[in-house]
């Protein structure tokens, strides 16, 4: 979810059932702001809260990565 302003560009923004803001998600789960090739963010310096505290390399990033890669 988006719960502070930070600049997220609003092509990226999607609504979830209650109106709160969310990173919109493409049709694979992948999240719109993700350089396909790079696997960099593309608003890096605009991105949610929630990016700025998902350190990657985390043991949240590994597992989130496990899980799909086993989908």
């Amino acid at each position: 979810m988006i719960i502070t302003d930070t600049g997220v560009p609003e092509e990226h923004i999607a609504f979830d059932k209650w109106g709160g803001e969310t990173m919109l998600r493409l049709d694979d789960g992948w999240c719109s702001a993700l350089d396909r090739e790079t696997y960099m963010c593309t608003i890096y310096e605009n991105r949610p809260w929630i990016c700025r505290e998902f350190e990657m390399g985390s043991w949240e990033c590994r597992d989130e990565r496990a899980e799909l890669d086993s989908l």
